[in-house]
């Protein structure tokens, strides 16, 4: 039998390692350990320096670049080791993924316990997983030329890259777990399909919050300061305005901030309006869960906010944000015919 249960843990196992190299990249961004190895090689990366010589190599290295000579200037070397570790941890379960997908593919395919939509299916993931692997090492090079930080245009694409290829391994592996889908409400469906888009802007504006490191101004809520529900710098730092959104601290704040209220909005619509149809458990659960994780997302951004970004809860908001948007992916899915 073809696309047995093999397959579907195996695409189980590479939406987990996914996960936790989001919540690995999460800290490295956190602890401002992104541009630690300044180099890039595919195979001699994945080994750590082993003895002195090796990492005063790699340190004198870092130290030709912006982050040391206008950040860390006199940074010792051991402090240098752990910025080092989460960086490289960070690669090495890339590394990881690329040969978990690989491997099996080439496995289920010779012994051909795959259907052609699936190796289609398939081919596209690890096309994905490629280009996010380049989309890494492109974000991490804008950091080493003249500013010691990366580019947050290319952080946001390789973190969003990242969010949509577990969502779509998610989605593949829940094709061959429920074959059999009802379709209740082809309305109902396109109402889901919007609120996971508004949901995937709202993960592209968090990584340009963070990109920008814009959680450390206008630590208030809800207003953004003392009697001002949209702030005067808003709309000023950059020229022309549209840049301010995109570009400017405060103007990617207030974006992010109001796509949070438009997606507790959607999804509370998702709920309310589930509660007209004849739904499975599963579908209801589903609607269940993405209520629940919606709630708890927007508390810990406001708490993560509120307390200047502390990198237990930038990482709890971060790591909730790619919980919800699976549920988002299991609840389309089990409404999709």
């Amino acid at each position: 039998m073809k696309d047995n249960k093999k397959v579907i843990y195996w695409l189980l196992t590479g939406c987990a390692l996914i996960f936790i190299m989001v919540i690995v990249g999460g800290i490295t961004r956190l602890t401002h350990s992104g541009l630690s190895i300044s180099n890039y090689k595919l195979i001699s990366g994945t080994i750590p320096p082993l003895n002195d010589v090796e990492w005063n190599n790699a340190f004198d290295l870092y130290k030709q670049y912006p982050e040391y000579q206008k950040i860390n200037k006199g940074m010792s070397l051991e402090d240098f080791k752990d910025i080092y570790f989460w960086e490289w941890i960070h690669r090495v379960i890339g590394r990881f993924i690329g040969v978990v997908f690989f491997i099996p593919f080439m496995y289920f395919l010779l012994t051909k316990q795959l259907t052609k939509a699936t190796i289609r299916k398939s081919i596209l993931l690890m096309v994905m997983g490629g280009f996010q692997g380049f989309l890494g090492w492109y974000m991490v090079s804008s950091g080493l030329v003249d500013r010691p930080d990366v580019s947050h245009y290319r952080l946001a694409m390789h973190l969003t890259t990242a969010f949509l290829t577990f969502a779509y391994t998610f989605w593949v592996a829940l094709d061959l777990w429920f074959p059999n889908r009802k379709e209740v409400s082809i309305s109902f469906r396109n109402l889901i399909r919007a609120s996971a888009a508004v949901l995937i802007l709202q993960i592209i504006w968090g990584a340009f919050v963070a990109g920008l490191d814009a959680g450390w101004v206008h630590n208030h809520w809800p207003l953004m300061s003392d009697g001002q529900f949209i702030h005067d710098s808003v709309t000023i730092e950059q020229t022309p305005v549209w840049r301010n959104f995109v570009e400017g601290k405060s103007g990617v704040q207030f974006i992010h901030r109001t796509l949070a209220y438009i997606v507790v909005a959607f999804i509370g619509l998702i709920w309310y309006k589930s509660k007209k149809l004849t739904t499975t458990v599963l579908q209801k659960r589903g609607v269940n869960i993405l209520v629940a994780l919606v709630g708890i997302q927007f508390v810990l951004g406001v708490l993560t906010l509120l307390w200047q970004v502390p990198v237990i809860l930038g990482v709890l908001h971060q790591v909730t944000a790619f919980v919800l948007l699976a549920a988002m992916t299991f609840t389309l899915h089990r409404f999709t015919k």
